[in-house]
């Protein structure tokens, strides 16, 4: 285990090959915070680390992730008000030197990671990199796991988790086209994404795009898609934002062939490897079998070498 920084709603503690960030659940966290509990944030997922002053006494640590590397972010598309990123880590003005050795530390491991060349404050351009740092071909994050579901205005969203969506229309809520195309199944394969939009705004939704839905010359209005929750007063952000992440996970799962989980270099052949940390990287493994990002024969071939280091 590594050094451990506590800030205000979330603790964020240094592994070998990971940041993971720990979130309170008191009344006053964020409530989107409460229901992440913990994210394990691999060095490789992030673009670069930044401290700059905060609000009232304080400084923030702030990890950015890489483009496409977060299903949660990929689906916020920018739309998380400042207190609710669940990359910032706020700390009290008086810590600003722990701060910045924490911050100088993380610099220097993701630094040594491929593709991340914002990491130490420089840019080395390469094909297809934004501001220095090359975009994820996959999502490093593992997403909010296991059934979803929340209320909207109109409806009811369900996700199975896996491979299917459902869509139960309100009787006060629904328009008559809804009322109409009735309750509505989506197999996640017959999906290439999803649109949320933020509940904290007037006319906040979901959306699900079909595969062959095509571009369409006259914008259907959220209130008359089927393919479409509207929020209103409901589907707050902490439910559907995690519900839109799980189904976009599900969806790129799908669309792309089993990929290995990797064994960190010296893995093999170099000696019994230390319990903790193997034990660590089985319960990621984990993780990601049961976000479906990782298949049952990926699993027990990638555990059992994990296991034949000890």
């Amino acid at each position: 285990m590594g050094d451990v920084l506590a800030g205000i709603h979330a603790a964020w503690e240094l592994e070998s090959d990971a940041l993971v960030i720990r979130f309170d659940r008191g009344i006053r966290t964020p409530k989107l915070f409460g229901a992440l509990r913990e994210r394990r944030v691999p060095h490789e997922a992030l673009a670069s680390v930044t401290l700059t002053p905060g609000k009232r006494g304080t400084v923030v640590l702030h990890a950015v992730p890489r483009p496409g590397a977060d299903p949660l972010m990929e689906a916020a598309a920018g739309q998380l008000k400042e207190g609710s990123d669940p990359y910032r880590l706020v700390l009290p003005a008086e810590r600003e030197t722990l701060a910045e050795h924490y911050r100088d530390e993380l610099r220097a491991l993701l630094a040594s990671h491929p593709g991340v060349a914002g990491a130490a404050g420089y840019d080395a351009p390469e094909d297809g990199a934004v501001g220095g740092v090359v975009p994820a071909d996959r999502f490093l994050v593992a997403p909010p796991s296991g059934p979803q579901s929340f209320k909207g205005y109109d409806g009811k969203a369900s996700f199975d988790g896996t491979s299917e969506v459902a869509f139960r229309w309100s009787w006060t809520g629904a328009s008559s086209e809804k009322w109409k195309a009735g309750d509505q199944v989506f197999s996640v394969r017959d999906l290439c994404g999803v649109e949320w939009r933020s509940p904290d705004g007037v006319d906040g939704y979901l959306r699900l795009v079909p595969r062959d839905g095509g571009p369409r010359d006259v914008p259907v209005q959220p209130d008359q898609d089927p393919a479409c929750v509207v929020f209103g007063r409901y589907g707050p952000v902490y439910e559907s934002l995690t519900f839109a992440a799980a189904v976009l996970a599900a969806i790129r799962n799908k669309d792309r062939a089993p990929v290995p989980v990797a064994v960190p270099a010296g893995g093999r052949g170099a000696g019994p490897r230390d319990p903790g940390a193997v034990a660590e990287r089985i319960r990621h493994l984990g993780e990601l079998h049961r976000a479906g990002l990782v298949t049952d024969a990926e699993f027990s071939a990638k555990k059992a070498e994990l296991l034949a280091e000890l």
